[in-house]
């Protein structure tokens, strides 16, 4: 199977790779460890780590996330199980653990302030 970097960074398999392989987690050129959105799931950010919050932007099919930290908030049910943790993904932007395949049930980054 082969590795191809595009111009973000982003390190992927090529497209002789299967489809579990593509949802692997893939690392950015500096470093950032990226976990992928759940197939067919088009996932709201929001402001904060609830439903309550507004949304800041939707994030399309096939996209993967870094989670810079990880807080409590609103239990959320998904795909990947059912969780109350929010993984920030940006300053000011939570997405629902329950659907980001970050292969644990539990924190997998440092508690946000």
């Amino acid at each position: 199977m082969g590795v191809e970097e595009n111009a973000a960074g982003t390190v992927t398999a090529d497209a002789d790779a299967d489809a579990e392989a593509a949802e692997e987690v893939t690392t950015l050129a500096a470093g950032t460890v990226v976990y992928p959105i759940a197939p067919g799931y088009r996932v709201n950010v929001r402001r904060g780590p609830g439903t309550q919050y507004g949304i800041v932007r939707t994030l399309p099919y096939g996209m993967s996330v870094p989670v810079y930290c990880q807080k409590p908030g609103e239990r959320v049910t998904g795909p990947y199980g059912t969780s109350n943790l929010w993984d920030n993904i940006a300053n000011g932007q939570f997405v629902a653990d329950a659907y980001v395949k970050t292969g644990s049930d539990g924190y997998i980054a440092p508690r946000c302030d």
